[in-house]
């Protein structure tokens, strides 16, 4: 082999693939066809999740370092526009005063890492970065993924230098598509999309600006939002902003003149400087199939969803984890033939659940669009008496694009072919994350009496959780006996005890439970062979 893995893709799906592979030991080769990271600004906000699998690896805090500053809020205010009134507040913590509150409350029921505002314009140079000091991994931007045959053995490879042309063959043992909503990789597996494309028509202006007496008229905010379809989003609070305007179905996009967008959306004209300006189309579609024998797929290249919630990379983060690792398991030699097709079986309804999510969201919107009325701009007893009315519609229909804990948290692995299946699931919710450790869930969080995340505790492949004096030692040696990495954790915590529900639990390299009794099991090697992937 070439290399063992060859991912294909440069966003921050297969950037994050890549580092988790390499600080599992994994040679790779990534390739990405354009010539540098991505200038258009497409993600906004990284969520709790995928800020705790960025810190399983000592990444979360760099991250942060590049992102907002930590004191900003994540506040979301309706406005009729930046230049006249607020219509609806929907006020978030800072990063500091959301840490305060996670260990304060302690409940499991809280993300172990805040969310974290940062433009994809600012992770995918940090993560390349990264990326770059490591010997395990080997980065060509401007190299174009063209081809690829899976013989069975192996997967060959065909690259195309974008700026030459020039062509090279690569042979690897397992291929990561990476490459986005026009994968070549999906294309040539012979996947189609399921779903609605061009749920609407918008025209994004990216923009610097230091008029922050306009724009930060109500205070410093993460998003602006204006009833005529106008969102404005600070992506640095002091220079830099995005404009996202919804277009009439009749709006000629070539007729626009971005800076004129601008100063109709906020009000009145201020000094601007257009970074970038074009029109776009979300979509809500789901590929027909996550991957096939030596070849899977991951991030927009199996769903495509509309931002609001911000699923889209958040879910792609979430697709890296859990493929990455199945790829280093099956590597090392201990991962079963199910492995690999678990991780259709897991992340395929995960993407199912945020396509419908975001559209439920975007439903939303429409909503309150309907109830525009222009009235609301004037200055008048009766214009503030329909802002009255308005604010409280928005008010009452909330922020659950935001706030969805159920969704960004509390996905499961229901039908998944690597995990010790329980009935009686407990209950779900998209608005609240419920703590579990269900089989298939994600382990929840919370600190131990001395103050240590649980999850920092954690091993880099399974983890054995104990909390009682009972032997380990059967299921133990069925992992020995197989191979497979566990690393036992003694805890003995009663709150986090009671949360945690049993006496023993195993974890997965990715934070989701495997398995988990009050005693060991009667077969611990048909346990051990069914997360591993080799026994159903």
């Amino acid at each position: 082999m070439d290399f063992p893995v060859i991912v294909a893709g440069g966003g921050p799906v297969g950037l994050a693939t890549a580092y988790e592979l390499q600080s599992r030991g994994i040679q790779v080769l990534l390739v990405e066809r354009n010539a540098s990271t991505t200038r258009h600004p497409k993600m906004d906000v990284t969520n709790g999740r995928s800020m705790e699998l960025f810190r399983r690896f000592g990444l979360a805090e760099a991250i942060r370092d590049v992102a907002v500053p930590r004191s900003s809020p994540m506040d979301v205010v309706w406005v009729t526009r930046l230049s006249e009134w607020v219509l609806a507040r929907f006020a978030y913590p800072n990063v500091d005063e959301w840490r305060d509150e996670i260990r304060r409350v302690n409940d499991g029921a809280q993300p172990l890492e805040p969310y974290m505002r940062l433009s994809q314009v600012v992770l995918e140079p940090t993560l390349r970065a990264l990326l770059e000091q490591s010997p395990h991994v080997e980065v060509r931007f401007g190299w174009s993924f063209e081809h690829f045959d899976d013989d069975g053995e192996s997967v060959h490879v065909t690259l195309r230098e974008v700026a030459t042309g020039r062509l090279e063959k690569k042979r690897c043992a397992l291929l990561a598509g990476c490459d986005g909503g026009g994968s070549v990789v999906r294309e040539r597996l012979g996947f189609s999309w399921e779903g609605e494309h061009n749920v609407a028509r918008f025209y994004m202006v990216h923009f610097r600006s230091e008029a922050r007496d306009l724009l930060q008229r109500f205070g410093v905010a993460w998003h602006y939002q204006s009833p005529t379809g106008s969102t404005l989003i600070a992506q640095d609070d002091r220079e830099i902003w995005t404009l996202h305007c919804l277009l009439p179905e009749d709006a000629a996009s070539e007729d626009i003149d971005p800076a004129q967008l601008v100063f109709d959306a906020l009000g009145r004209e201020i000094p601007i400087e257009v970074i970038q300006a074009n029109p776009w189309s979300p979509h809500l579609v789901l590929s027909t199939g996550y991957g096939r024998g030596r070849v899977w797929l991951a991030g927009d290249a199996v769903h495509q969803v509309i931002p609001t919630g911000g699923y889209g990379m958040n879910t792609g983060i979430g697709d890296a984890a859990d493929l990455a690792w199945k790829f280093a398991a099956v590597l090392e030699g201990w991962g079963g033939p199910f492995l690999l097709p678990s991780i259709e079986a897991e992340r395929r309804p995960v993407g199912a659940g945020v396509v419908e999510a975001s559209g439920g969201h975007m439903q939303v919107r429409f909503e309150i669009a309907k109830a525009y009325d222009p009235i609301i701009h004037e200055a008048t007893p009766e214009g503030a008496a329909a802002r009255t009315k308005y604010g409280k519609l928005i008010s009452s229909l909330g922020n659950l694009e935001n706030e969805a804990r159920g969704v960004e948290l509390g996905y499961r692995y229901r039908n998944s072919p690597i995990v010790c299946a329980e009935g009686d699931e407990p209950k779900w919710t998209a608005r609240d994350y419920v703590p579990s450790t269900w089989p298939g869930a994600r382990a929840p969080h919370v600190f131990l009496e001395d103050g240590t995340a649980i999850f920092d505790l954690f091993g880099p492949w399974f983890t054995l959780l104990r909390f009682t004096d009972a032997s380990a030692e059967p299921l133990l040696d069925a992992a020995r006996l197989r191979n497979v990495p566990v690393e036992l954790l003694d805890v003995r915590d009663e709150q986090v005890h009671a949360i945690y529900e049993r006496d023993f639990i195993l974890i997965r390299p990715d934070q989701h439970v495997a398995w988990r009794g009050n005693v060991m099991p009667d077969d611990p090697l048909a346990v051990v062979d069914r997360v591993r992937g080799a026994g159903q």
